[in-house]
């Protein structure tokens, strides 16, 4: 590969910090703010075992505020960055930049974000990797505007040219776009040879149109886990059984099966009337481990023992997700990994 060569990292590959953003009272956490704070406290705790943790603020007095709070759980402070800049909610998987490895640099990829196909306000959020990028948040980058509205987790790459995503998604985003179109736009921007789609698999409670991180998630170029369904009374029970099929028909560079790894399934959590979306397949890979969502449930042990036998060589991290899917997502989807080189 030539030195010069544009690449998308995998998520395993050397990072240098987690991004996320503090939830505060002007986002849509603000009616149960309290739970949720425990949890990017236990995030962010969690993070900074192996990494720094870059925290975007609203403004000082959220940022002096989230210091208290950190603080006092007694986290390593030095490996704690703060930078301020308004956004909407924060899920910055997201609204996030899409990192590539462009030479010694990094290209990011700033496709529109719309609030998962106009469902919220995002304008604030649409705008969060350029304020980033202008302020010096990231070193040797460059920053590519790209008019087509793409979230970090409908993608997952193995970094090795192989892209996995949801035919829903893409199509619920693009209705006027054929597959071969979105296809090959998604390979030039992201320099993929291929594109691997599912067209099974949703969860209830779901309001990004099944992205790929609920799902299914590459482990290493030749396996992949995914959120298993066995209770055949559930909603949810045929789709998933469905998309374990395709998953199981897909084929590696090589010709080969992919090695599958099936997450078990929590109990139904019900809020308000409401199914919640509780998958383990949203998990975080950084340096070294795997944060793990975990829900209070049974299958939270389980879930465990799939990640430590996908990952043999990283440390499985719980950290308490059942706050989040209030707001229909989990622990991917409220960070963005940066990769090694990207930030001080």
């Amino acid at each position: 590969m030539s030195p010069n060569a544009i690449r998308f990292p995998a998520e395993w590959e050397p990072q240098s910090a987690i991004l996320i953003a503090w939830p505060n009272a002007d986002t849509d956490w603000a009616d149960r703010l309290g739970d949720v704070e425990e949890t990017y406290i236990a995030l962010v705790a969690a993070i900074t075992r192996f990494q720094p943790a870059i925290v975007i603020v609203a403004d000082e007095d959220v940022e002096a505020y989230a210091q208290a709070r950190l603080s006092s759980a007694r986290i390593d402070m030095t490996q704690v960055r703060f930078v301020e800049a308004p956004y909407d909610d924060t899920w910055l998987r997201d609204s996030g930049p899409i990192s590539l490895r462009e030479g010694d640099g990094f290209r990011l990829l700033d496709f529109r974000f719309t609030g998962w196909g106009g469902k919220f306000d995002a304008s604030q959020d649409d705008l969060l990797v350029e304020r980033l990028h202008d302020a010096g948040t990231f070193l040797k980058s460059s920053r590519q505007g790209i008019d087509f509205a793409l979230e970090g987790g409908a993608i997952e790459t193995d970094g090795a040219g192989t892209l996995l995503s949801t035919w829903q998604c893409l199509h619920e985003r693009h209705p006027g776009a054929s597959r071969e179109e979105i296809t090959a736009k998604l390979t030039d921007w992201l320099r993929q040879d291929r594109v691997l789609w599912l067209d099974h698999g949703y969860l209830e409670g779901d309001d990004t149109d099944a992205h790929i991180d609920t799902l299914a998630r590459f482990a290493g170029p030749d396996a992949i886990v995914y959120q298993g369904c066995d209770d055949p009374s559930d909603s949810h029970y045929d789709e998933l059984q469905a998309m374990a099929a395709e998953l199981a028909a897909l084929r590696t560079r090589d010709g080969k099966p992919y090695r599958l790894f099936e997450l078990p399934w929590a109990k139904p959590i019900i809020d308000e009337g409401r199914r919640l979306a509780a998958s383990y397949a949203n998990f975080l890979i950084v340096n070294g481990a795997v944060l793990m969502p975990a829900y209070g449930d049974q299958a939270d042990k389980r879930a465990e023992a799939v990640l430590a036998e996908a990952f043999p060589d990283h440390e499985i991290v719980a950290v308490p997700c059942r706050p989040l899917i209030w707001q229909n997502g989990s622990l991917h989807c409220i960070t963005m990994q940066l990769p090694q080189g990207l930030v001080a």
